[in-house]
C-alpha cells in the first residue's frame, strides 16, 4: 500500500514569471506535509500515464508554451482520476494558449493586466502594476483554503480573466473603469477559484507575478492552502 504522498511540479515557459523561483518557494511546505517531490521542465511527463497515476498533486507553472495532444489527454485522464492540479497566475491561468481543451480542464483563462495611465508608463513591467483589491466572497468564510483571511490589497498585475460558470469562486477583483480605457462600467473577475473535474480538484489563484506577490502572507498562505486542498 502506497503511504507517501507524491508531488509533480511542472515548470517552464515564460521567464518573467520566474518559474523556477516561484516554485521553490512551496516545494519546502509540500515536503513537509509529507510529499515526495519530482520536477520537470516541460509537459512532457503529462504523456506517461503509468507515472502519473501515482501522483497526488501537480503544481504548476508553466507559463504560455505549448501542449501536445498526448501530454494534454494525460494531463485531463490523471485529474479525472483523481490527482490535483494547482497554480498560480499565468502559470496556471495562461498556460497552453494553443489548446482549448486546457482551458476547459481549467475554465479561466488570462485575457488581460490592464495598467497605469499612458502618460505614467515608462516601458517597464511594472507599467502593469496597479493597485487594486482581492475581495474574498461569503463563501471564503468557512472554506479550507481562505478560512479567516480578509479582503486584501496589492499593487501588481490584476488578472482579467475569462471564466466558465463552473467554477467555484472563492474571491474576486473588479477592474476599475478608468477615463483612458475603452469599456464603461467595472468589470468583475474571479481572483481565486476552485473547480471540480471527474474525481480530481483544481486550485487557481491568479495573484502570483513574481516572488515578490508570492511571498505576500496572505497570497502565501492561500496558495499553501491550495495545493493541500487539491491533493488526492
Amino acid at each position: 500500500m502506497k503511504t507517501t504522498k507524491t508531488a509533480l511540479v511542472v515548470r517552464g515557459g515564460w521567464d518573467g514569471h520566474q518559474p523556477v523561483e516561484a516554485t521553490e518557494l512551496f516545494i519546502p511546505h509540500l515536503k513537509e506535509h509529507g510529499y515526495d517531490v519530482r520536477v520537470e521542465e516541460s509537459p512532457k511527463i503529462y504523456a506517461d500515464a503509468d507515472y502519473l497515476a501515482g501522483v497526488d498533486l501537480i503544481m504548476q507553472c508553466m507559463t504560455m508554451s505549448t501542449i501536445e495532444k498526448d501530454e494534454l489527454r494525460g494531463l485531463h485522464t490523471a485529474v479525472e482520476n483523481g490527482t490535483g492540479l494547482a497554480g498560480w497566475h499565468g502559470g496556471i491561468a495562461d498556460s497552453y494558449r494553443n489548446s482549448a481543451d486546457y482551458l476547459h480542464l481549467i475554465g479561466g483563462q488570462f485575457a488581460c493586466h490592464p495598467g497605469k495611465h499612458p502618460d505614467e508608463r515608462t516601458g517597464e513591467r511594472s507599467d502593469n502594476y496597479v493597485p487594486y483589491t482581492v475581495t474574498m466572497l461569503p463563501a471564503a468564510a468557512d472554506h479550507p483554503i481562505t478560512r479567516g483571511i480578509p479582503d486584501f490589497g496589492l499593487v501588481t498585475e490584476q488578472y482579467w480573466v475569462l471564466t466558465d460558470s463552473y467554477i467555484d469562486v472563492l474571491a474576486t477583483t473588479t477592474q476599475s473603469v478608468r477615463e483612458w480605457d475603452p469599456w464603461h462600467r467595472e468589470v468583475t473577475s474571479p481572483a481565486i477559484w476552485t473547480r471540480q473535474w471527474g474525481k480530481g480538484r483544481i486550485f487557481v489563484c491568479t495573484p502570483g507575478h513574481q516572488t515578490d506577490v508570492l511571498e505576500d502572507n496572505n497570497v502565501r498562505t492561500i496558495i499553501e492552502r491550495g495545493l493541500l486542498w487539491a491533493s488526492r
